[in-house]
Formats: structure tokens, sequence, C-alpha cells
């Protein structure tokens, strides 16, 4: 291995380039000489001294293994490694070892070796780089709530004590935005909770808070609470778009999706979508909390998850209120086969199908629709089950009223077939559409029939007896084969 040892002066180091040419032997010498008298004012070794006396003939040798003395060598100006002189690479500040220029030696001479300096280092290169001193620590962490009180205000900040000696402040951008009514409210001395922007601003010390972001923070903890419990909470309808209703939770913007209204609310009244939320605007509305999202600021919410629970609060209330024979308005809420519900003030009634009308009714979509306005009258409260009866035939005169009174057994009526069982047919009489009759199969004909169908069919208009006039459990019975019976000649011709 050559060894090619450089020492440059100051001025040499300051003007030293990178360069991929050797240095001459004659710059060699010199400098390997000055660098040799240099430290010839500490103590050298046997080994040391003559390594320096062959250096300084221009003999390349390998360095020995010495101890350190880097304690009893004074410190120079100069740095010269071997390998960087002979790289001619820019003087480096960094301390220079044996280990740098010497050839590979045994394990402990390398250890006792890359404790000791060939060359003597620079003041600036020996001194260990001192570490920027630490930035001080705030007891606050970004994203705390705190609450704590006002020590001065002015138009441009809100100075607070945030504890252990740090002051924070509300900074002039947030206060613009509060109302007049908010900053009013910032009296000195007064405690308000406050969230943590900056824990500590390098430029002063002090902490950043915001009032409006803490407000926001602890909605969206309310928020998220509320979908945790799955506790519905009453607010109101802020706005819509062309997906559903806009509801706030606090600050927040809270989101109802079309299909998460209620039935009710999706059937309001308008041409269009737009005209029917439109009216909906800051009518009250109880919703419960479907999904939580912070950081893709969504909070989506639920009517229809809240109605049943909502509609079980207010039935409550509303069966301990009502009475029997109490007439209310409602909305058809829902047709079933057996009946339709009614609501009648934030509960829910059923009209059974037999109350529906004093006509035969095969289905409640026969007469109804959902959404249809209608008045009803309560006939049965059942408090312990909440079940509230409803009645809307009974607002109508009871047609067996005008059967009692003008009908008689023997008359001739006109109907018409509405059904065929395999005991007889049902018919409607012309005069009384509300109520139908019975013609039994004894009393279709007077020979053997097996099936109604084998005299009379659907939709048939008869003249028929009265042969029955049953008032109380409300039944008419008809008779097709005595309609020219010699038993009523005297009644038919009388006079």
């Amino acid at each position: 291995m050559d060894l090619n040892t450089v020492g440059l002066s100051d001025a040499e180091q300051q003007g030293a380039t990178a360069s991929a040419e050797p240095a001459e032997p004659s710059i060699i010498t010199s400098a390997a000489e000055t660098a040799v008298e240099t430290i010839t004012e500490a103590p050298i070794q046997p080994e040391l001294s003559a390594y320096s006396e062959a250096v300084s003939n221009g003999v390349v040798v390998d360095a020995p293994a010495v101890e350190s003395t880097a304690d009893e060598a004074p410190v120079n100006e100069e740095i010269v490694t071997a390998e960087s002189a002979a790289d001619a690479a820019p003087v480096s500040a960094e301390v220079a070892t044996a280990e740098d220029t010497a050839a590979p030696v045994a394990e402990t001479d390398a250890a006792a070796a890359s404790d000791v300096p060939v060359a003597e280092v620079p003041a600036e290169a020996a001194t260990a780089e001192v570490p920027a001193a630490p930035t001080p620590q705030s007891h606050l962490k970004r994203g705390q709530l705190i609450e704590v009180p006002i020590l001065a205000t002015s138009p441009v900040q809100i100075l607070l004590d945030v504890g252990e000696g740090q002051q924070g402040i509300i900074t002039s951008a947030e206060i613009e935005k509060m109302s007049r009514q908010q900053i009013e409210a910032l009296v000195v001395g007064e405690k308000v909770t406050v969230y943590v922007v900056n824990p500590y601003e390098k430029r002063d010390g002090k902490a950043i808070v915001s009032i409006v972001r803490a407000i926001e923070e602890l909605d969206w903890q309310r928020a998220e609470e509320y979908a945790k419990s799955q506790e519905a909470y009453e607010s109101r309808v802020a706005g819509y778009n062309k997906g559903g209703l806009i509801v706030r939770c606090g600050r927040l913007r809270g989101f109802v999706p079309q299909s998460q209204l209620s039935n009710e609310r999706r059937r309001g009244e308008g041409d269009n979508q737009e005209e029917r939320w439109s009216k909906m605007v800051n009518e009250p509305i109880t919703v419960k909390v479907m999904e939580v999202d912070r950081q893709r600021n969504r909070l989506i919410l639920s009517e229809r998850m809240a109605s049943r629970e909502t509609r079980e609060k207010r039935k409550e209330a509303l069966v301990s209120q009502l009475t029997v024979g109490e007439v209310r308005t409602g909305r058809v809420v829902s047709l079933e086969d057996f009946g339709a519900f009614i609501d009648i003030g934030g509960a829910e009634g059923l009209v059974h199908l037999t109350e529906i009308s004093w006509q035969h009714v095969t289905h409640p979509r026969d007469v109804l629709k959902e959404g249809q306005e209608v008045t009803v009258e309560v006939i049965s409260v059942d408090k312990e089950h909440k079940r509230i009866g409803l009645s809307m035939k009974r607002q109508n005169p009871d047609p067996w009223d005008t059967i009692a009174v003008t009908y008689e057994v023997g008359q001739l009526v006109q109907g018409v077939v509405t059904k065929l069982t395999k005991f007889g047919a049902f018919v409607q009489l012309v005069d009384v559409p509300e109520i139908e009759g019975l013609i039994h199969i004894s009393e279709l004909s007077e020979r053997r029939v097996n099936t109604p169908r084998e005299v009379v069919q659907e939709n048939d208009k008869l003249t028929l007896r009265v042969v029955k006039i049953d008032v109380k459990d409300r039944r008419l019975g008809l008779s097709l084969k005595r309609v020219n019976s010699a038993e009523y000649l005297d009644r038919d011709w009388g006079g």
C-alpha cells in the first residue's frame, strides 16, 4: 500500500479542492517533515520516532501500532491523513486515525491504533458537536380539550392561563368569526373550554387554542356517544340536497339519506322531491346516529331507526289520554290484509277490515291509499298492551238503521251478486249498497242445487225476496226461489 501524506497550511487548507491527481513527492516530504516537527513537543514512543524519521527521508513504511497519546499531544490546527492526501480529496474536518493510514494489523494492534491520530487535529474538529438546546416542551398535547380561565381580552387576541406558567391565545382570525354574543361572553376570570391547536408556539412560547374547534370536538364526541348508545335525539331540518335532508348535531351537519326517512316524511305533499323537502326545513325531526367518520367529515343519521322508538313513546303518552268515542283526524300509514294503520298524532291505531266501511271490503287497498287523510273514531283503548282500535265507518250513518225502519220480511228488493261460496251467494242491495244479504243455497231454486254456480253468477242483478232480518246480529236473509211463491201473492197484489 502506497502512503502519500500531505500536510496543508491554513491557506492551503482553505483553498483545497477535490482532484484525482496525486501530490508531488517533494510536497509529500516537505509536508511530512512539517508534521513531524509539529508534534515533537509531545513525548514520542520509539516506534513513532522511527516512523517519523523514515517519512522525513521519503521512505514509505507501514505505520506502527502505538498507544494513545491524545492526552499528552498538543492540538495543532492542521489535519493530515495519508489516505486523504493520496486521493487528493478536500481535507475533512473529522479526526484522522492511524487505522485510516496503516496496513492491516493484528486485532489488538488495530484496537490500539484506532485511538491515536496520526496527525494533529484542528481545534474546531477536535471539539465534539454540541447539540442545539432542546426546545422548551409544553405540558399540553395537540387536540387536547382543556377548561381554562381568561386572563385578558382585546380585539386582536384573547389571553388564557393554560397552566404550569404557560399562556394560551385565541387568535384574531378566530375572533373575527365569532358572533357579538360569543365575544361578549368572554369575560376575564371566566373559564372556557378550548381545543389545543399548537401546544407551543416557538416565537413566544404560548399555546394556540380555539373555542370553535373545542365546540366542534365536543359535538363529535357527543355524536360518537349517540352512535354507541343508539339513543335517539331531536333536532330540526336545516336543509336538503338531492339525496336527503341535512340535520344538525350541535354545529355538525349530519345527513339523512332518502332511504332513511320515515314513511310519513317520504310521502310529503308536493309535485316533486325538492318541493316536498323544502316544506320540511325547520321542522322537528328525531334521528339516530348510524355512522361517524371524523377523517371523512361524515355523519350519517336515520329517522327510520328512531321512528319506531319515537312511536312507542308517543303511543304510551297518547294511550293515557285517549277516550273511547273520541274522534281524530289521521293519516294512513300502511295497509295490511287485515286492516289499515292510521297515525293519529304520533301513535298508530288499527282500523280493522270490518271497520273501514259499512260496505263489504275485500282488501283495504280497494278504498284507501297510503298517505290519505281520514277521520276515525276511537272504539277501544288497551293501555296495558298499548293498542288503539279505530273505526272509519262509524263516522257515517249506520245503514242497518235504514233496514230496520224501511225493510220487512216478504218485501221484494233488487241486488247484485258479489261473491259465491259453497253454502250460497252474497248479494249487495241496490238501494242500500252498504248492506249485503245472503241467498242460502237452499233458497236458490226449487230443485236440488249442488253449487250456486248452477243458478247464478257474480255480478248478476236479481230480484229477491227478504226472508229474514236480524238487525242485532246484522244479518239479512234473501231468497230467489220464493220471488214468485204463492205464499206472497196477497202481499204482492193486495191492495
